[in-house]
């Protein structure tokens, strides 16, 4: 979700940080309004009745409204209707991995880091208690509820590069599903008849990339879509452990999500209850000219939303008058019925009267007050997922856990060892526990613990001045400015490398980083933050060979291109700084007044053990509208890495990041690396306990962690089947595999015993495995059951996660682990008859400790169907090909259906092992060709050069949703064989037969 209603300049102004945010829903004394609010509405209206159904109390009050009143509760902010007792209601509170924006409250992993626990228990734990802090804070009631949560986020992490990825809980739909099921659980509650919050998915659908993320488009061929991407949504949808989806920004084959079909068609048809579907932030004001540009008024564009499946409006900030307006105007205009209204309205009503609004004691949740918020029990609860979450990915010969009985001097260095960042969605933090603070706590004072940043203390001489930049000291620093003399700390400089090219720079007058407000620098921020992250600068060589630098404003504002080329530090003659042009831009000699490199050597010689804190700003970089497009670790945490192992062969690396890193600059010799994601609160007490071996690290990688990006394709690549994309069916050897993570004990694996050989196409088995703790350690071992279809119709997956159990055992223990498998799950989406299917074929059944470390299998006859040969006589789908080239899936229409969109000559589908019976005749076809002209398309036979069967001329339509029906004689078009559609240039073909 992005900020709305601000202006650049009130942008620039406010940071956008979380703070400010929430400054507008800080919490009022409401209860004596309820009261009053409650009193104002006769005892005699049904929809105060607890006793009734729920659908009879919500049909009672929709009767009661006006239309007026109706529309008016389509925006996301709804207003009170006094005359019958009701009260403002708003819908989204960010509820990610704790409560953001309301206050401080408990901040627990980021999502991929409470993925990595592979503990749907503990991740149900995790929801529960961010759902009681939700009801802490709206015990007072803020302007409107905000118990409708949008969390979590189920969109797939198929690209690490992503720069969402924090957010995501897998590349696995089925892992994915698992503990968004249970995350949700946790934040609704219990209660049969009442919901603790109303949980949102997001987003809604194949939301995975951020560059020019409203008007990118996800092509998503029919198996991918099914199997893949929708595999993420339905689960939690189907188990009724949410209350609705959101609707993502990009398209879906060429057609806005804000205005997709499938809200309606697919995903209502999931869930046994109502659902409540909400737009992303501004997302209906994007379908205009100018964005998406799908429709040309407002009116048309919410009235296709509203017909879609949207039932909320989240546009405009507070402002609901543009949303009423244009619903008005639907009205008014035909483009929408009153029953259209009516259907949304009764998926809201149905969520408020669950989660207690109108009942005379609130419901079961009502009584949740603030104590809650940040508890001892959250705040336990923090620490345990945090050091759950912990991966150990490398331990050569034994490097952790470290002695605390026998360590006397520890050396915590790194620009993460001692500094806590949180991201976009986190909560305030009530309290900090940095790496640094739980070592030194863990040991005490029988050990010395030394410290050092790594960090480069600079100051910035202007070469044609003398003068240096100068900061200011105290909480709010000053306006940076050009003074002469000599740079005392006003004038010295912390410069923190986060890659890319990215620095910030932090004043040693007071520990404040340095941004910009629109109209000057200064050094008053407490870390990157806000959604233009204002304090990024890149330090450029010029093109002279000096040695000198040009101070590069880098904020995500210059990306918007608000600045135009003025994005460089200048200096007026009176020493005052403004934005300027790279050829006007002040030339910096960068004075090294301590070298972070060999300040942390220095702090780590001679040391028991050397832990180095590097990673990734969440602010920076990737973060969400802003991907990657590096992967490695910056070079300058990377060179210092090297140094401390190069020092201290004794060397630690903790990993503290939203995202995997690769090879390239990924710590490499050092004999321990220890990965987290940024954990929250608890992060240095998490860290301590895994370094020490106070906890034995169970945490498992939920990605792949590729060596390079060039394994990857184009990040716009949705087809993951053709793309070889994900451990499913990625051929190359990945850095860490999915699922990969080192225990402080090892496991021995029993052969895996199936409870039958064979099973029918809707039968179960059990898979069972003998575990045994063969260390000398308690531990936790995460079983993982994988298979593989040996023979399909079409590719399949390398192999597959079928289910998981994480499992405590003590030293010398073993326990059987048993983990049903239902034939069901092996399904695959047919395109020739637009069903699943499980086909009959022989599975291999494996299990293992993570996706390349299998340590048993076994093998399953499932006695399903045998797909037939294609049946072109019948009207077909185009885009229910089986391969392709060139083409990509679009829109048939503004409202519904998808067509293959050809873009030029030698463009291709196939549709494989089709029986054409004694031979086929007439091929027709529903074309739409917008440019003039005319062009064709070719039916061949066995391979896109192969035998010409038949060519159909295709006229110009004028329009893209446009269709004729076109026709051409067929030759030799007989027995079975594979049918190439070879087209000459751009069309689009919706249905076709071979007759």
């Amino acid at each position: 979700m992005k900020p709305q209603g601000l202006s650049r300049r009130d942008v620039l102004a406010l940071g956008l940080a979380a703070a400010p945010l929430a400054a507008g829903l800080e919490l009022a004394g409401a209860g004596p309004a309820a009261a009053r609010s409650r009193a104002a509405a006769s005892p005699g209206q049904p929809f105060r009745s607890p006793e009734l159904p729920l659908e009879e109390r919500v049909g009672d009050l929709l009767s009661r409204l006006t239309t007026d009143e109706k529309i008016s509760l389509l925006h996301q902010y709804q207003a009170g209707i006094p005359r019958l007792g009701i009260r403002p209601f708003r819908t989204g509170t960010e509820a990610l991995h704790g409560v953001a924006w309301l206050g401080p409250a408990t901040v627990f992993p980021q999502a991929v880091g409470l993925a990595s626990t592979w503990n749907p228990r503990l991740i149900g734990r995790v929801g529960a208690a961010v759902g009681d802090e939700a009801r802490g804070f709206q015990h007072e009631r803020p302007a409107g509820w905000g118990l409708n949560l949008w969390a979590p986020v189920v969109n797939l992490l198929r690209d690490p590069r992503w720069g969402r990825n924090e957010e995501g809980y897998s590349e696995d739909p089925y892992l994915t599903g698992v503990l968004s099921t249970a995350y949700g659980s946790g934040l609704q509650g219990d209660d049969p008849a009442h919901l603790k919050t109303a949980p949102t998915i997001k987003h809604y659908l194949a939301n995975n990339t951020e560059t020019r993320r409203t008007t990118s488009d996800s092509v998503l061929r029919p198996r991918v879509l099914k199997e893949y991407d929708e595999a993420a949504f339905r689960p939690a949808l189907a188990a009724g452990a949410v209350t609705g989806v959101m609707s993502a920004y990009n398209l879906v084959n060429g057609r806005p999500a804000t205005v997709h079909p499938d809200l309606n068609d697919t995903v209502r048809k999931w869930a046994e209850k109502d659902l409540f579907h909400v737009t992303d932030a501004d997302a209906p004001n994007n379908l205009l000219p100018g964005n998406q540009d799908y429709y040309p008024t407002l009116a048309e564009g919410d009235a296709a939303a509203l017909k879609a499946g949207i039932d909320s409006f989240t546009s405009d900030s507070a402002d609901p008058a543009k949303t009423v307006k244009a619903m008005r105007t639907a009205l008014a205009e035909g483009l929408i019925d009153e029953s259209d209204i009516d259907t949304a309205v009764r998926h809201l009503l149905g969520i408020r009267f669950r989660l207690g609004e109108f009942d005379p004691d609130g419901g079961p949740y009502a009584k949740i007050g603030r104590s809650v918020i940040n508890s001892p029990a959250h705040r336990a609860l923090a620490r345990e997922t945090a050091r759950e979450a912990v991966v150990l990915l490398r331990n050569d010969h034994a490097t952790l856990p470290l002695d605390a009985g026998t360590v006397r001097k520890v050396a915590v260095v790194g620009p993460l060892a001692d500094t806590l960042y949180t991201d976009w969605y986190s909560g305030t933090l009530p309290y900090e526990v940095t790496p640094l603070q739980g070592v030194r706590e863990r040991l005490g004072s029988a050990a010395t613990v030394t410290t050092s940043e790594g960090v480069d203390r600079v100051a910035f001489r202007n070469t044609a001045t003398g003068a240096y930049l100068t900061g200011g000291g105290g909480e709010s620093g000053a306006v940076l400015r050009e003074a002469g003399g000599s740079a005392g700390d006003t004038g010295r400089f912390d410069v923190f490398d986060w890659g890319q090219g990215v620095v910030t720079l932090r004043s040693v007058a007071n520990g404040k980083y340095v941004g910009y407000d629109g109209t000057a620098f200064r050094n008053d921020q407490t870390q990157p933050n806000g959604w233009y992250v204002q304090q990024q600068f890149v330090l450029e060589e010029p093109d002279d060979g000096t040695g000198t630098r040009l101070i590069r404003y880098a904020g995500y504002e210059t990306a918007a291109d608000w600045f135009g080329d003025k994005k460089y530090i200048g200096v007026d003659g009176d020493g005052a700084l403004r934005l300027a042009t790279r050829e006007d831009a002040a030339r910096y000699e960068v004075e090294i007044v301590r070298g972070g490199v060999a300040h942390a050597v220095e702090a780590v010689r001679g040391a028991d053990a050397a832990v180095v804190v590097v990673g990734s700003m969440p602010c920076i970089n990737g973060r969400e509208d802003h991907d990657r497009t590096d992967m490695g670790l910056a070079a300058g945490q990377s060179a210092l890495v090297e140094a401390v192992r190069a020092a201290n062969p004794r060397t630690v690396v903790v990993l503290e990041t939203s995202y995997p890193v690769t090879a390239g600059r990924e710590p490499r010799r050092v004999p321990a690396i220890v990965w987290t994601t940024h954990a929250g609160q608890e992060t240095g007490h998490a860290v301590a306990d895994v370094l020490f071996g106070d906890h034995n690290p169970a945490g498992r990688l939920t990605q792949t962690w590729y060596r390079s990006a060039d394994d990857l394709p184009d990040m716009l690549d949705y087809d993951i089947i053709a793309s070889d994309r994900t451990y499913l069916y990625f051929r190359g050897e990945p850095l860490y595999p999915f699922g990969h993570g080192l225990s402080y004990t090892t496991f021995r694996y029993g052969r895996p015993e199936l409870s039958a050989r064979r099973v029918d196409g809707d039968g179960t088995v059990t898979v069972s495995v003998r575990v045994t703790n063969t260390g000398e350690r308690d531990g936790d071992e995460v079983v993982q059951l994988y298979t593989h279809q040996r023979t399909s119709r079409v590719k399949q997956p390398l192999k597959q996660l079928r289910g998981f159990a994480r499992v405590h055992l003590k030293a010398g223990r073993s326990t059987t682990v048993r983990l049903p498998l239902r034939a069901a799950d092996l399904a695959h989406w047919d395109v020739t008859r637009g069903r699943t299917v499980v086909e009959s074929s022989v599975h291999d059944v494996l299990v293992g400790a993570s996706s390349r470390d299998i340590r048993g299998r076994t093998a399953l006859r499932v006695d399903g169907e045998t797909v037939p040969a294609r049946n072109l006589a019948r009207t077909t789908r185009a885009a229910d090909f089986d391969d392709y080239r060139g083409v990509r899936i679009v829109d048939e229409s503004r409202a519904r259906g998808d067509s293959v969109g050809a873009a030029g000559d030698g463009d291709w589908i196939v549709f494989r092992d089709a029986e054409l019976g004694g031979g086929a005749r007439v091929f027709t076809a529903r074309v739409a060709r917008e440019d003039g002209g005319a062009g064709t398309v070719q039916i061949r036979l066995g391979a896109p050069d192969g035998p010409v069967a038949g060519t159909a001329e295709v006229p110009s339509t004028g329009d893209r949703y446009t269709y004729a029906t076109v026709t051409a004689r067929l030759r030799g078009a007989r027995g079975r064989h594979d049918v190439h559609l070879v087209f000459s240039d751009a069309m689009r073909l919706s249905t076709f037969s071979l007759r």
